[in-house]
C-alpha cells in the first residue's frame, strides 16, 4: 500500500479506510504496477479517486491525459466518464501502455480511450491542428517535468472555457522548497508553480494531496 510523505502513516491508512472505493480491476492494475522498477510514477489511489470525482463533478465528457504509464489514472478517468465519454491518452512507451490496454479491456472501458503513442508535444500539436482547441473538459498532466510548462500552454489552448487542468507532482516530495536541489526537473516544477501563480488566464488551487496536485480552471 502507498505511503504519503505529507501524512503520518496511521492517519493515511485511516483516510484510505474511510474514503477509498477502488474496484477490483483498479486494485489489480495498481498492484501489478507496484512491482515495476518505475512504480514511483504511479499515482496513489486516493488521487485517482479524486480525479474521477472531479470529472463527474464538472460533467466532463471529453478528457485528455498527458502521461499514461500503465493506465491507472486513465482507468479511473474512463470509469468516471459517461457512456458516450472519450479520453485521449498520450504516452510514448508501448510496453507500459500494453499493460494499460489489458486492464482497460478487462474493465470494459477500452472503447472510451483513444491511446496516442508518440511524443506528447507532437500529439498536442496534432490535436490543435485538427480543430480540437477549446474542446476538452478535463486535462491531466503527469509526464516528464521539464516539459510541464509547454504541456500546460498547449493544454490551456485545448481546454474549453471553464475547463479544468490538473497537474501532478506540484510539491515533488518537498524538494521544491529545498534550495540545495537544482536538478532540471525540480527547477522546472518551481518555474511552473511560479508562472501559474501569476497567470491571469486561470483560477488556481494547489492542493496538498498525494505529491501535490495543481488545479487550474480556464477562465470563461
Amino acid at each position: 500500500m502507498f505511503k504519503n510523505w505529507l501524512l503520518d502513516q496511521e492517519i493515511y491508512n485511516y483516510v484510505l479506510a474511510v474514503s477509498l472505493h477502488e474496484n477490483e480491476i483498479l486494485r489489480q492494475l495498481r498492484e501489478e504496477t507496484e512491482q515495476l522498477q518505475e512504480s514511483a510514477m504511479l499515482i496513489p489511489p486516493e488521487e485517482g479517486q479524486f480525479i474521477a470525482f472531479l470529472i463527474q463533478l464538472i460533467g466532463a465528457k471529453k478528457t485528455l491525459e498527458i502521461g499514461v504509464f500503465t493506465g491507472y489514472s486513465t482507468l479511473w478517468t474512463a470509469l468516471a466518464l459517461p457512456p458516450d465519454g472519450r479520453a485521449i491518452a498520450c504516452d510514448r512507451n508501448a510496453q507500459w501502455t500494453a499493460i494499460a490496454q489489458r486492464y482497460w479491456k478487462q474493465a470494459g472501458v477500452n472503447h472510451k480511450i483513444d491511446l496516442r503513442l508518440g511524443e506528447a508535444l507532437q500529439t498536442l500539436d496534432n490535436l490543435l491542428e485538427n480543430s480540437q482547441a477549446e474542446t476538452f473538459d478535463f486535462i491531466f498532466i503527469d509526464a516528464d517535468k521539464e516539459n510541464d510548462l509547454e504541456y500546460f500552454e498547449k493544454a490551456l489552448q485545448l481546454a474549453r472555457p471553464g475547463g479544468l487542468i490538473a497537474i501532478d507532482n506540484a510539491l515533488w516530495s518537498g524538494l521544491v522548497v529545498d534550495s540545495t536541489v537544482q536538478d532540471p526537473e525540480t527547477r522546472a516544477i518551481r518555474t511552473l508553480n511560479q508562472k501559474l501563480y501569476s497567470d491571469e488566464r486561470i483560477q488556481l488551487s494547489l492542493l496538498p494531496i498525494a505529491d501535490g496536485l495543481t488545479l487550474a480552471r480556464k477562465k470563461e
